[in-house]
């Protein structure tokens, strides 16, 4: 499966794909910052809500 058909995403791979340490996701799923599901011992994102972060996190770089 390609991560354009994956519908949740672990912490390590928003780490990954992000180039953060794991330890700054898992801040920003305790701020709320992303939404996550722990299931387990392991966070899941939702592929939208990860889109949703990166909208918000946007730069307008037009200037």
């Amino acid at each position: 499966m390609n991560s354009d058909q994956k519908e949740f995403y672990t912490a390590e791979e928003i780490a990954k794909i992000l180039g953060y340490n794991i330890m700054t996701i898992y801040r920003y799923i305790k701020a709320g910052k992303i939404k996550a599901y722990k299931v387990g011992k392991e966070f899941r994102v939702r592929k939208i809500d990860f889109e949703g972060f990166l909208e918000q996190h946007k730069t307008n770089n037009d200037l």
